[in-house]
């Protein structure tokens, strides 16, 4: 599975503005609604913070994987931003997030959305990436850097 399979083009930020998690949240799902045309974003910044409220999607290194399942989507989305402050997002590690994939899938669909998260968490692994996508200047580098990763084998 490739992140650009369902990374929605029209939804990738280089400069969140939102300086905490619940505002991140609501800025991406804002910049995925538009793209995706998703009625309903109230539902999602719930289904999303009530994920969030099980445990932390802030896993470390600088990333975030806000996900949740819901009715408001037929087909696995993803919005990308880039924090270009940080945010507290209480991660893992307890540093901030400049890194965010926001995941959405289906009620129904466990397969597609473990993948997308497994494969989102293993090619952040690699700190050469990270950092391009910290350096990355606009919304086309973003989505070159990532393209440029998705070729490679994992």
């Amino acid at each position: 599975m490739k992140i650009m399979e369902f990374l929605n083009k029209k939804a990738v930020t280089a400069d969140l503005k939102a300086t905490d998690k619940e505002g991140v949240i609501r800025e991406l799902v804002d910049t995925l609604a538009k793209a995706e045309d998703i009625k309903n974003k109230e539902d999602l910044i719930r289904a999303l913070m009530t994920r969030e409220s099980l445990g932390s999607t802030g896993i470390g290194q600088g990333i975030g994987i806000p996900h949740a399942k819901t009715a408001n989507v037929k087909d696995l989305v993803a919005a990308f931003g880039l924090s270009q402050q940080g945010v507290n997002f209480d991660s893992l590690d307890g540093e901030p997030v400049y890194i965010f994939f926001l995941l959405i899938a289906p009620e129904e669909s466990a397969g597609p959305h473990l993948k997308a998260l497994a494969r989102i968490s293993r090619m952040l692994k690699d700190k050469y990436f990270r950092e391009l996508l910290k350096k990355a200047k606009d919304e086309k580098e973003i989505l070159r850097i990532i393209q440029d990763e998705d070729s490679k084998k994992y």
